[in-house]
């Protein structure tokens, strides 16, 4: 027979294991489903929606069309939406969102604890900063609350002068929707003249206010009392002592942690910044070497088209080999700026972006490549290591944390020497350097897997490695395929810059340099063989000054080249012109115009990575194309153009045959010593200032002492050194 005390036991037992189930059960996160909890259960989807306080009128609408728009795909799909509304102010914010006006703040909140959403949806109130006014009423209307460690919530009345009924109402309401326990924390928060006691009672704590602590002796036993929100200060919680108090749910330090919370995948913490309405979209080409004139002007026309255009999808084309690390960080900053609640930015990458120009895709909201695109490695510009601890620092401080990502890899990008390892917890995966792994909440959880940067190396990595480190987005084929993926009916419109950054982009393309230095060389030789006409220079000066502009302003060419050029060319001439015949100064000039040309049309002197050496080749070839050309050009002005009969006069057909055998054997005999000095004779050809003149049936070569004569001028002949005879113009 069993016994009555056993009995007893018993019973407690089952009891307790009953107190157990119920209390696991009303543990566990209320809006997260357990695994296999219910397989029927619709799919859940994170929706980031952001509130940046005051709350207004806009606000109001703004938010309805987007929750709207959220709902209507959600039944199509056949999914339950969690929003996640994030109350955010500007970092460096004093004002912490005051000015909320109560009416629409009260409507707000109405809207999301109303029926229509808490039947279809789920509700998550993020506050990553601190929180005061009347947006605390929207706050409280969600189910859940999450908080930044530090981050305060309360002073709900602080933009008011006297805390009306209406007001008590209105947070009782809303706060016993979701709080029913927290009513008077509500009140205290948002009446400074209102007390606040926390009371422990065996069945739990309680808030009330002195006349309810008073109503609660008579049916508790109190086991501690103390003042939580004293009258006259109003109340104020920060993350930890709201979750202590059961206000809060969690604490989370980013966005990436709370979708964790819910279980929501990463693309849970994007924005859609259409609000119910439709895509704005343009279109923004990168596709030069990044300097401060092609970020500038990028920035400017990004401003103006939200501006006068409300664009709120920007589709930035990068193909840059870098250039600027100064000038990449300062691009990715102000795209990184940029409110995701209202502008989208997206990096397309279908061949490139290197070294520094993949900061500024970081910059950009998503990232979307092809398969064998290039994002990182080597670049046109090799930074030196204080400027690659200058730009960590500010990718650490800055452009991670409008995005939400870790920095390691975007660090690496630039960095030869980080090394980046996998690391794994619970099956979830994330890179990261020691540094980063270090600065973790609990760093001993991650377990280092292999590593995936390469020594010495900056890293670099195709589209589909970029989609599995987390880099990229989307990997796309073509750029149809690019505008399925964000539901683009029409190709964006492409913001062009000014008619000067077009002319500037095409003179500096391979093809029409090499052009304008065959065009060039050829009209200064030209000029070099018929000085005086004018033509050939003024073509040649053309055609030399585009080259060196359109590389300045690309930023390859400086006033190095520009003064290696003019020297090169000043040496020519005084080979011709003072020294003919000496050879060092047209050997020299011509070697000083060639390094100009070639170091202008690269970023660096000498090369220091694969891509810069690459770079170089490109150079020499174009330039190597040019002088090739520039000599089959002069080859065919010698043999065609003395035969043509409007042209012929401009070239002297040189004798051939036993005729130049003869001119050459009577030149190398002959001794004009003092044996013609004085005699006068006429130019058969320019001289400039050599050239041929004849003395009665003699036609000899000689030479001015500098100045040009034009053909069929009177001569006299001054001096003679050997077969050599200097002449002047004779006097009348």
């Amino acid at each position: 027979m069993v016994s009555k005390a056993f009995k007893t036991a018993l019973c407690r037992w089952m009891l307790a294991g009953l107190l157990a189930v119920a209390a696991a059960f009303c543990c566990r996160p209320p809006l997260a489903l357990a695994a296999g909890e219910d397989a029927g259960a619709p799919r859940r989807t994170g929706h980031w929606i952001r509130i940046h306080p005051p709350i207004n009128a806009e606000t109001l609408q703004r938010v309805r069309r987007s929750v709207r728009r959220v709902l209507d795909k959600a039944r199509s799909d056949g999914t339950r939406p969690v929003l996640i509304f994030e109350f955010d102010v500007p970092p460096k914010s004093k004002e912490f969102g005051r000015g909320s006006k109560f009416g629409t703040s009260y409507d707000l909140a109405r809207f999301i604890s109303g029926e229509e959403l808490r039947a279809a949806t789920d509700t998550v109130a993020f506050v990553p900063r601190t929180i005061e006014g009347h947006a605390l009423l929207a706050i409280l209307a969600c189910e859940q609350i999450i908080m930044h460690p530090d981050a305060e919530i309360g002073n709900a009345g602080i933009d008011e002068k006297v805390i009306k009924p209406t007001y008590h109402s209105a947070y009782k309401e809303i706060s016993a929707t979701n709080r029913p326990g927290m009513v008077e924390l509500a009140l205290g928060m948002l009446d400074p003249s209102r007390e606040v006691i926390e009371v422990q009672t065996k069945v739990g704590t309680v808030y009330v206010s002195p006349a309810g602590l008073e109503e609660l002796r008579e049916h508790e036993d109190i086991e501690a009392e103390k003042v939580l929100i004293p009258a006259g200060q109003p109340g104020q919680f920060s993350g930890p002592s709201a979750r202590a108090m059961g206000l809060v749910d969690y604490l989370a330090s980013d966005r990436r942690e709370v979708a964790d919370f819910e279980e929501l995948p990463d693309s849970a913490i994007e924005e859609d910044p259409r609000g119910g309405g439709q895509w704005r979209t343009k279109r923004i080409d990168l596709r030069v070497p990044i300097t401060p004139s092609v970020v500038g002007g990028i920035q400017k026309m990004i401003e103006d088209e939200i501006r006068t255009n409300n664009v709120n999808f920007f589709c930035i084309w990068i193909e840059s080999p870098g250039g600027s690390p100064t000038d990449s960080m300062q691009l990715a900053n102000f795209l990184a700026g940029l409110d995701p609640g209202k502008t989208r930015t997206v990096a397309y990458i279908p061949k490139e972006a290197r070294a520094d120009a993949a900061l500024i895709a970081m910059g950009c909201d998503q990232v979307v490549m092809y398969p064998r695109a290039v994002l990182g490695g080597p670049g046109a510009y090799q930074p030196s290591a204080e400027e690659v601890e200058g730009m960590k620092k500010t990718i650490r401080e800055s452009l991670v944390v409008d995005k939400f990502r870790s920095w390691s890899l975007i660090a690496a990008l630039i960095d030869p020497n980080l090394e980046v390892f996998g690391c794994q917890r619970r099956g979830d995966v994330e890179y990261f350097c020691d540094e980063e792994l270090a600065e973790q909440p609990e760093p001993s959880q991650w377990s280092k897997e292999e590593r995936v940067t390469v020594a010495g190396k900056t890293l670099e990595v195709d589209g589909q490695q970029a989609k599995k480190f987390r880099l990229a987005k989307h990997v796309v084929k073509d750029f149809e395929e690019f505008k399925r993926q964000y539901d683009l009916t029409e190709d964006p419109t492409l913001v062009e810059p000014g008619w000067a950054d077009t002319l500037i982009k095409v003179l500096a393309s391979p093809g029409v340099a090499a052009l304008l230095l065959l065009i060039g060389g050829t009209a200064l030789y030209v000029e070099l063989q018929m000085p005086g006409i004018g033509v050939g220079g003024f073509v040649a000066t053309v055609c030399f000054v585009l080259f060196f502009w359109s590389n300045y302003m690309g930023g390859t060419a400086g006033w190095l080249e520009g003064l290696l050029f003019l020297l090169g060319v000043s040496c020519l001439l005084m080979e011709v012109f003072v020294l003919p015949g000496v050879g060092i100064f047209g050997l020299g000039g011509g070697c000083l115009i060639l390094l100009s040309l070639i170091l202008a049309s690269q970023f660096s002197m000498l090369p220091k990575n694969s891509y810069q050496y690459g770079q170089l080749q490109d150079s020499l070839f174009a330039v190597v194309a040019a002088g090739v050309g520039v000599i089959a050009v002069i080859w065919f002005l010698h043999r065609w153009l003395p035969r043509t009969p409007l042209l012929n006069r401009m070239f002297l057909d040189p004798p051939v045959g036993e005729e130049a055998e003869e001119i050459s054997r009577r030149e190398t005999l002959v001794d004009f010593e003092g044996d013609i000095v004085g005699s006068r004779g006429v130019t058969t050809t320019q001289l400039t200032p050599s050239g041929k003149a004849r003395f009665g049936d003699r036609l000899l070569n000689v030479i001015t002492d500098g100045d040009v004569v034009e053909a069929g001028t009177e001569i006299e002949v001054v001096e003679t050194h050997g077969n050599r005879v200097i002449v002047r113009v004779a006097n009348k």
